[in-house]
């Protein structure tokens, strides 16, 4: 693994971890959708300061450098996440259109109550 690609994972993992940090005080980003980024960013902190753990990967993978298998490694944890997100929004969005027909059907049962008092009243 060159210096340079070195240096470049240790920026981009001080600078991942960073941002989480920063988003988790502003109460922009939940705690347990940061611990992804900061495990993130520790993976390749491993690998960028000792390189002959993902050079030692890279052989058992059998990719023909290791900066392919860090790229590759990157790009898989991506997909996964962004497959959980996936899984995680269908759940919202059934939640979602549950909760809407149900206060829908409570505006629609006021309406009907609301109709029943007007009629009864003299």
């Amino acid at each position: 693994m060159t210096t340079m690609l070195r240096i470049v994972l240790i920026c981009a993992s001080v600078l991942t971890t960073a941002l989480m940090i920063h988003k988790i005080r502003q109460s922009k980003v939940q705690i347990e959708d940061s611990l992804f980024w900061v495990f993130f960013s520790i993976i390749l902190i491993i690998f960028s300061v000792f390189p002959r753990s993902a050079d030692m990967i890279s052989r058992l993978v059998g990719t023909y450098s290791t900066s392919n298998f860090i790229f590759l490694f990157m790009i898989f944890l991506l997909l996964v996440r962004v497959f959980s997100m996936t899984m995680r929004i269908s759940q919202l969005e059934t939640k979602l259109k549950e909760l809407v027909q149900m206060v829908a059907l409570e505006q629609e049962k006021a309406k009907e109550q609301k109709k029943d008092d007007g009629g009864v009243k003299p």
